[in-house]
């Protein structure tokens, strides 16, 4: 399967309808990437394509990425440098392992959505939304169907 056609286009759209929900009342900003499949561990992976699609380019350096590649069954959340600044060293595993629950129950729409939510009011509380905010990165899904094996 590849990563742009693993969820349907009503799952993408409940994701990004999260992803609008969790950024309502924060100045954070929250994107999703999905590939088909990755060679490598998958944070350093996940830190590569953080980087990749500009999650850094935020004032108060408050970006977080879901990336999932969904051939190996990995996930990694990153925050950027103003989050983990501020935020308990245990926040990413308790989002980690609430996912997790849903996506061994094959729940991966409703894993990926609550964590997205779970970070927004993480962020709410230390980046609440100001007057004057802007949407800082596009809320959108982005993908990689590239398939590491050779074959696309």
């Amino acid at each position: 399967m590849h990563a742009s056609s693993f969820f349907s286009k009503e799952q993408q759209d409940e994701i990004l309808a999260a992803i609008g929900k969790a950024e309502d009342k924060t100045s954070g900003e929250i994107r999703v990437h999905i590939e088909t499949s990755l060679e490598g561990d998958v944070l350093d992976r996940a830190a590569w394509i953080f980087r990749k699609i500009k999650m850094h380019n935020t004032a108060e350096r408050n970006g977080v990425l879901f990336y999932l590649a969904v051939d190996n069954r990995k996930f990694a959340i990153i925050g950027d440098k103003g989050i983990n600044e501020k935020v308990a060293g245990d926040f990413w595993d308790n989002i980690k392992h609430k996912m997790e629950e849903h996506f061994r129950k094959g729940e991966f729409t409703t894993g990926l959505s609550e964590g997205i939510l779970m970070a927004g009011d993480q962020l709410r509380k230390h980046f609440p939304h100001m007057k004057g905010d802007v949407n800082e990165l596009p809320d959108e899904l982005s993908f990689d169907d590239t398939d590491y094996t050779g074959i696309v």
